[in-house]
C-alpha cells in the first residue's frame, strides 16, 4: 500500500535515491528543497519507506512543473506511484504541465511515455543543475 503525504524537505535528504538522480543531492541549494514544501508537493510512502518526493511548481495559471526523486528501490511500487501521479496531475487546473528527463536517462523517458507526457525537445544543453543534457516532455490538456 502507498499513503501519499505532505513532502516535507527533510523526506529529500533521507530517501534513497536513484543514482541517476544522486548528483542533485550535492548541488541543491537547502533552501531550495525547503521552498518545495509551498507548492503542491508530496512524499510517497510504503510503511516507514519513502518510495518518492514529488510536485509540482506553478509558473502562471496554465502551466506547471512537475519535479521528482525516485528512491532506487521503489521499482515494485511504480505501477502505484504512475497512478497516483496520474490521477494527482488530473486534478491540477493546469493547460500545460512540463518534465524534464536527463537525456542519457532511458528509464525516466520511459515513465514520462507511460505517463502521457510528449517529447517536445530532444535536447537542451547544459539544462541540469550539473550542466547535463535534458530532454522536455510536455501533457498538454485542451
Amino acid at each position: 500500500m502507498i499513503d501519499v503525504i505532505p513532502f516535507k524537505a527533510e523526506h529529500f535528504w533521507a530517501i534513497d535515491v536513484q543514482p541517476a538522480q544522486a548528483y542533485v543531492r550535492d548541488i541543491v541549494a537547502p533552501d531550495y528543497v525547503k521552498s518545495l514544501e509551498k507548492y503542491d508537493s508530496y512524499t510517497m510512502v510504503s510503511g516507514d519507506k519513502l518510495l518518492c518526493c514529488f510536485g509540482f511548481i506553478e509558473l502562471y495559471p496554465t502551466r506547471a512543473i512537475m519535479w521528482g526523486y525516485l528512491s532506487a528501490t521503489c521499482g515494485q511500487h511504480m505501477t502505484g506511484i504512475t497512478r497516483i501521479a496520474r490521477r494527482l496531475i488530473a486534478g491540477l487546473p493546469h493547460q500545460r504541465v512540463e518534465i524534464e528527463v536527463d537525456c542519457e536517462f532511458e528509464e525516466g523517458h520511459r515513465w514520462a511515455r507511460i505517463m502521457g507526457f510528449e517529447l517536445e525537445v530532444e535536447r537542451m544543453r547544459c539544462f541540469r543543475m550539473d550542466g547535463g543534457d535534458s530532454a522536455l516532455y510536455a501533457l498538454v490538456r485542451p
